[in-house]
């Protein structure tokens, strides 16, 4: 369901994209081409001066919260997944090719390219550099911790490509099964 915010501003989504009848999306949102919105999907830019901007080839998953608050913006660059659960909030802006993985939180940071934020961590207030892993729980809210953070690995790389093309054939299956309706 797509819903203005009350500065009626109203969710911009390409037609190349699909979402979820039971996604919501409210106020200033931008949705870019190829985009994979789940079922129950949240994203929300009602706060005044709020936006929230995911570019191509993302995928936001079942139960996936996005919000920004008053004056800020969630950046979800190209070829981003954020998996099942995770939140996401603004400001915050994550660059192109990352993972969320599920439960985890994002908070207020900048994270660069080709990083992974594994299941049920929590990254706040810091800025992360490209090709890093958060993993599995972990907790980066002190900008000293990202130098200690291992970098992507192989397997990494290609378990987070191979859920980028999983979820852009959904998005073609899900448009065909439309068309055939």
């Amino acid at each position: 369901m797509l819903y203005p915010n009350p500065q009626n501003q109203h969710p911009k989504i390409s037609e190349k994209a699909w979402v979820s009848e039971t996604a919501i999306i409210v106020g200033d949102v931008t949705i870019g081409d190829n985009v994979y919105v789940a079922h129950n999907a949240i994203i929300r830019a009602d706060e005044r001066g709020s936006s929230v901007k995911i570019g191509d080839n993302c995928n936001v998953q079942d139960n996936v919260i996005i919000h920004a608050l008053s004056n800020s913006e969630v950046i979800i660059e190209s070829d981003t997944s954020l998996a099942h659960g995770c939140i996401v909030h603004g400001p915050c802006t994550l660059g192109q090719r990352c993972f969320v993985g599920f439960g985890a939180v994002v908070f207020d940071c900048n994270i660069g390219d080709d990083v992974l934020v594994l299941h049920n961590a929590t990254v706040r207030a810091v800025e992360i550099p490209s090709e890093k892993v958060v993993s599995d729980g972990q907790v980066v809210t002190k900008q000293d911790d990202v130098g200690a953070l291992d970098v992507i690995t192989p397997d990494l790389a290609k378990f987070k490509s191979s859920v980028i093309n999983a979820n852009v054939e959904l998005v073609d299956g899900y448009k065909n099964l439309a068309q055939e309706a």
